[in-house]
């Protein structure tokens, strides 16, 4: 309550917090953004159509027209006064128009997102990836980026039609809202590609992260039944071990992008050391020198190995690479050895060990896989592999 002798000063309107509001929220944002946004808002409030930098120009000389009369007036003038000012002034404003607060925060969310997919656009990204970026070098930690890509999104546009192309695009978004932490940021920052900004975050926890998402939109997108085998891709960079330039890091994410999706297509480049074939295979060409030599030191007898696959044929089960993590196996059946686990799909496992000899075809593990608890699981050993690094990839399926 004023007291006698003390000059009331009325509470500014809902209508004037509203515009404070306004001035506030703009202060944070990038030049360009600002400009799109204020662009939206003259066109509304007044039905004047300025360019993006006329807009910021027009912001900047009302912000300075309510400085100067409120210093000469000597109380706080609205910002309400200082436009309708500067735009009578320069013979611009025609109908003044007062917004209504929800139109606002259309024209607020329409600034700095998509539309489509409700996450925020790629002007938002590269300013807010400047930001972290310089929190991280500031306080010493870790930022990872990490660019998406959402696999054969062109082929359900060719065989569903493009509502049904949106409608994936649309689930990704919703998966890395759902899957991300309140801490994280996810865009759409092209026409398939998304990007996020995970603050704080490793190496491993970030590709751990992707891995997870992926998983979660695989499965949302059964009930659509797309019998295409769409999935999101990932690659990922992390500050300061792989750069701290946000070129460096974005273009060695992209490149670990790509790199995953022709490992995860391409055949794997592996030399046949023995196979455990079905009944009646048919015998195949003579081994490379390799299995010939392994060949030569095994009991005599004949050996059959399965023909190859053709090349049309494809996997019953997508596999989920796991280089790069702690993930492994501890064997019982040879006195507890810990081996690593290359690669896991819903079929069965992919080992790497020195050799496959002491294992039977059919035995016990202990698989430790980053997000789940160890699983005690039986396998069957169905082919091994002498890869070019003088390793064995030992493919095991799993026995109900």
């Amino acid at each position: 309550m004023p007291q006698p002798g003390e000059a009331f000063e009325p509470q500014p309107s809902a209508e004037d917090s509203f515009l404070d509001l306004l001035v506030e929220t703009l202060d944070g944002l990038d030049e360009s953004v600002r400009g799109q946004f204020l662009r939206q808002f003259f066109r509304t409030v007044s039905q004047i159509d300025f360019t993006e930098v006329q807009s910021n120009e027009y912001w900047t000389r009302i912000l300075d027209r309510r400085r100067q009369l409120s210093e000469s007036l000597g109380k706080k003038v609205s910002l309400k006064t200082a436009m309708v000012d500067v735009l009578s002034s320069a013979n611009v404003l025609r109908v003044p128009i007062l917004i209504e607060y929800d139109e606002f925060k259309k024209l607020q969310i329409n600034a700095a997102t998509d539309a489509l997919t409700g996450l925020y656009n790629r002007r938002l990204f590269d300013e807010y990836c400047d930001k972290e970026l310089n929190r991280a070098k500031r306080y010493g930690q870790q930022l990872a980026v990490v660019i998406l890509d959402l696999h054969k999104l062109k082929e359900v546009n060719d065989r569903y039609g493009h509502l049904q192309g949106d409608h994936v695009l649309q689930i990704a978004a919703t998966t890395l809202r759902k899957t991300l932490r309140a801490s994280d940021f996810a865009f759409r920052i092209g026409g398939d590609e998304f990007a996020l900004l995970l603050p704080q975050t490793d190496p491993e926890q970030a590709v751990t992260l992707c891995r997870r998402v992926r998983a979660q939109y695989e499965s949302e997108l059964r009930p659509l039944k797309v019998d295409v085998g769409v999935t999101l891709d990932f690659g990922v960079a992390v500050h300061p071990q792989d750069g701290d330039q946000k070129s460096e890091l974005l273009g060695l994410a992209d490149k670990r992008l790509y790199e995953l999706k022709h490992s995860g297509r391409a055949p794997s480049r592996v030399i046949p050391l023995e196979t455990h074939p079905p009944r009646e295979a048919a015998p195949a060409a003579p081994p490379p020198r390799a299995a010939a030599a392994a060949a030569a030191s095994a009991p005599a007898g004949p050996t059959v190995v399965p023909s190859p696959a053709p090349p049309s044929e494809q996997r019953k089960w997508e596999r989920v690479s796991l280089a790069g993590t702690k993930a492994h196996a501890v064997l019982a059946e040879i006195g507890q050895t810990s081996t690593k686990v290359i690669d896991l799909s819903y079929g069965g496992v992919a080992l790497q060990l020195e050799s496959a000899e002491a294992l039977s075809n059919q035995f016990n593990a202990v698989l430790h896989v980053p997000i789940l608890p160890p699983v005690r699981v039986v396998l069957r050993k169905i082919y091994t592999l002498r890869t070019e690094s003088g390793g064995t990839r030992v493919g095991c399926a799993f026995v109900s």
